[in-house]
């Protein structure tokens, strides 16, 4: 059962090492990161808890978040890839589960599963931000498009399985790509690799944000997650819901959770009062 966020305990919420999240509605509301979020983010990265988005999007906006944002690293494309900023060297850092001939050849086929989409379901588009994209393709089917009804993103899943290919739906996309990959095994690999820990003996120190079905996941896995509000749009598409769930939507969401953990950790040295 999902509960309340307020009700996060104070002993859990001062185990926490982490947070992993989404972006897109969780981070951000309307497709835009109000001030309230990003703050939050600050704050977190500030009072020396460790922070990495798991994003669908882009290989290019995972450029971007990994060097301009407080972040610790970014998991992006569903798992293809993390990116970090290396402070030392004041170079970006990237590590790719597949080489650049396999993405190159993945690319070409999955060109074709676009054109098969747009033939066959009407009022679908090649998501904005696809020429950024090094490993999967994203079809739009509610962020710069009329919003396409559930029997179509359905079939938008079937054309990708189809022909092979794993997809997700996010809250705005439904992704595919080639292989086995997932949010998930990425996000292990990124904490094995850049700080030496294996998440399945530390889950319990970090807490996932998120607000859509391919998210679950991380629900799933992790033993404290948290979903913004607007996550109940998809209970009915759901078996693993988050542990927690915020009063708010997206990143005003995000921020409503982030509180609690201030509020409950704030007796901590070098944590803020709330």
């Amino acid at each position: 059962m999902t509960l309340p966020i307020k009700k996060l305990g104070s002993e859990v919420a001062k185990g926490f090492l982490g947070v992993f999240f989404d972006i897109d509605d969780t981070f951000t509301t309307g497709g835009r990161i109000p001030a309230c979020a990003f703050d939050a983010l600050w704050r977190l990265k500030e009072c020396g808890m460790k922070v990495v988005p798991i994003t669908g999007r882009p290989a290019g906006w995972c450029d971007h978040i990994a060097r301009m944002w407080p972040v610790d690293g970014v998991v992006g494309e569903n798992g293809a890839f993390y990116f970090w900023l290396d402070e030392k060297e004041k170079k970006l850092k990237k590590t790719f589960l597949d080489s650049e001939k396999v993405r190159d050849d993945n690319r070409k086929r999955l060109r074709h599963i676009g054109e098969e989409i747009l033939a066959e379901i009407p009022g679908t588009a090649i998501a904005s931000d696809q020429l950024y994209r090094e490993a999967d393709l994203a079809v739009d089917y509610c962020e710069d498009v009329d919003p396409l009804n559930t029997t179509d993103v359905e079939e938008i899943c079937r054309i990708f399985r189809r022909h092979g290919a794993t997809c997700k739906v996010s809250s705005i996309h439904v992704n595919g790509w080639f292989g086995s990959y997932d949010k998930l095994g990425m996000t292990k690999m990124f904490v094995r690799e850049r700080w030496k820990m294996d998440l399945d003996d530390s889950r319990e120190h970090f807490l996932f944000c998120g607000d859509s079905p391919n998210d679950e996941p991380m629900f799933e896995y992790f033993p404290h997650s948290a979903g913004v509000r607007n996550v109940l749009h998809f209970v009915d598409q759901m078996k693993c819901l988050p542990e927690f769930v915020a009063g708010r939507d997206g990143g005003e969401g995000f921020a409503e959770i982030m509180e609690v953990i201030f509020e409950r950790r704030s007796d901590r040295d070098g944590w803020p009062a709330a």
